[in-house]
């Protein structure tokens, strides 16, 4: 893991800048004290980062929880009772990992996945452009299209020009124009610029700038578009920020509906992120997802135990470490440590950070997700493809991601059963002799019930006086609902001067007397077809 370093560790460096007002926004939308969301990014970072088996995935809170989070503190009557259904969350998702249930995450569409990153890269634009001109009235963070700033995503973005905060403004351009510069040009110059990375300067310049004017009426940042870190006045005001569970409570029913959405939700958000992240990794590893179940109920354990929010495996922080060229996990443990050190050493340092140049960070890192020839790329491989992703898309744009994921899936799945019902089986007229049709039908490799409403329709539609031979020589698998439409069928096939010839492995039969009976008596393993 340490081979890495040189690689890692200015990569946690861009994923701490990320990761920082994030932690804090999400605190902030969730209803929750800031601090528990600087506990859940160490958390995420160290203790899950150390467990996980991803090398590039990061975790801490996510923003796919502020929701729930805020509408829970408020149900169970405050934030202590709430970190009871934190802890208890943590170990149903340490069962969900004991029952192997990661597998899961294998079963999301390629164009769902896809079409996660780019909604995810396209919402992260929208909502940092109004702080990139220092319109900070909705928390970092926050993906939901409707704002609890009574804006939306877009309203938000057309009330820019009378929000305008000029200082704010002037360090965002220029922190974006050294975020271009450093990748286009400077990065290729030298290994110093590698090392070196842009946003740290960006930061660095933001930094300074406030320093430079804060005396100045006209280009002066107030605290409100800064970071703000709580700053603690002594080691005992610093440990009185932990809050701790109030377990009386672990009988109410309430905790455990609550423990078992976070426990579901969060472990969707990280089996999704798991997948995202791993199409995303330039060295394509796979990452074991009962593992990292495991890892994320351990820090939603030690999480909720100290005051933390819930955890999940992110994707924004993810990205952002990839596209910093994050190798190892040992990037994602380092960003924990430096929020740790942070938030002890320097946290009057960090409240000097303008919030603008973090949203030009996350720009780029939007860009990146959500790069315009994506989308002709989805639209050439079709529609199977393009429109389950520009659902997705669409969803997570506006209304938020869980459901933009959810949309997209139920649409992919339409996609499958029209297809499942297409591909059934293939049908052709072979020839018309002796005043009869011949008709053959030939059944696909499967044959489930999915496939009953195509081959109902094809049956009915059969005229008169036609000899139909039903070819299963290719077919290894034949549900047992396709087994009673044919049953059914024979009836009619007598009514209809019909003749049935049933071709399969076992050899020809012709008007067989009970279909039922016939894949009866062959082995069960295969329904006798093979």
């Amino acid at each position: 893991m340490f081979k890495s370093i040189k690689n890692d560790l200015p990569a946690s460096i861009v994923v701490f800048f990320v990761a920082l007002p994030l932690c804090l926004g999400i605190a902030l939308a969730s209803g929750a004290p800031l601090f528990s969301g600087l506990i859940a990014g160490i958390v995420g970072g160290i203790v899950v980062g150390s467990l996980s088996g991803s090398n590039i995935g990061v975790s801490g809170p996510a923003a796919g929880l502020a929701a729930i989070v805020l509408s829970a503190i408020g149900t169970l009557g405050g934030y202590q009772n709430f970190l009871v259904a934190v802890v208890l969350g943590g170990l149903i998702q340490l069962l969900f990992g004991i029952l192997k249930a990661g597998v899961i995450g294998y079963y999301f569409p390629s164009s769902v996945i896809k079409g996660m990153l780019t909604g995810i890269g396209i919402i992260i634009i929208l909502k940092q452009i109004p702080h990139f001109f220092g319109y900070d009235a909705e928390p970092e963070g926050a993906d939901s299209f409707f704002q609890t700033s009574s804006e939306n995503t877009f309203s938000a973005i057309f009330h820019i020009a009378d929000n305008i905060v000029l200082g704010s403004m002037i360090i965002g351009f220029v922190g974006l124009g050294i975020l271009i510069l450093w990748e286009k040009v400077l990065s290729k110059k030298a290994k110093i610029f590698q090392l070196v990375q842009g946003p740290l300067v960006a930061v660095i310049v933001g930094i300074v700038f406030f320093a430079l004017t804060r005396t100045n009426p006209s280009l002066a940042i107030e605290q409100s578009h800064l970071v703000t870190v709580p700053v603690p006045e002594d080691t005992a005001s610093f440990l009185a920020q932990f809050s701790f569970p109030n377990f009386s409570v672990i009988t109410s029913p309430d905790v455990w509906i609550v423990a078992f959405t976070i426990a579901l939700v969060a472990s969707l958000e990280t089996l999704l992120c798991v997948e995202a992240t791993d199409r995303l990794d330039p060295h394509k590893n796979v990452t074991p997802t009962n593992r990292e179940l495991l890892a994320q109920g351990t820090g939603n354990v030690l999480s909720g135990l100290i005051g933390g929010l819930p955890i999940t495996q992110v994707i924004v922080r993810s990205s952002a470490n990839i596209q910093s060229g994050g190798v190892s996990k040992l990037s994602t443990i380092i960003h924990g440590i430096f929020l740790l050190i942070s938030i002890i050493l320097i946290p009057k340092l960090l409240n000097m950070i303008p919030l603008s140049v973090l949203a030009a960070v996350l720009l780029v890192v939007g860009y990146k997700l959500a790069k315009p020839k994506l989308f002709k790329q989805m639209y050439d491989l079709g529609w199977k493809q393009s429109i389950p992703f520009t659902v997705t898309v669409l969803g997570i744009v506006f209304i938020d991601l869980l459901w933009g994921i959810g949309l997209g899936l139920a649409v992919g799945i339409v996609v499958i059963l029209l297809k499942s019902y297409q591909n059934s089986h293939f049908l052709h007229i072979e020839d018309k002799s002796n005043g009869k049709h011949r008709i053959k039908m030939t059944l696909a490799e499967e044959v489930t019930f999915f496939n009953k409403g195509a081959i109902l329709k094809e049956l009915d539609s059969l005229p008169r006086d036609t000899f139909l031979e039903i070819n299963l020589i290719k077919t290894r698998y034949l549900d047992n609902d396709i087994i009673e439409i044919l049953e059914d069928f024979a009836l009619k096939a007598k009514e209809r001067n019909i003749d049935i010839k049933l071709v399969s492995k076992r050899g020809v039969v012709e008007n067989p007397p009970s279909f039922i009976q016939f894949f009866k008596e062959r082995p069960q393993s295969s329904l006798g077809l093979s």
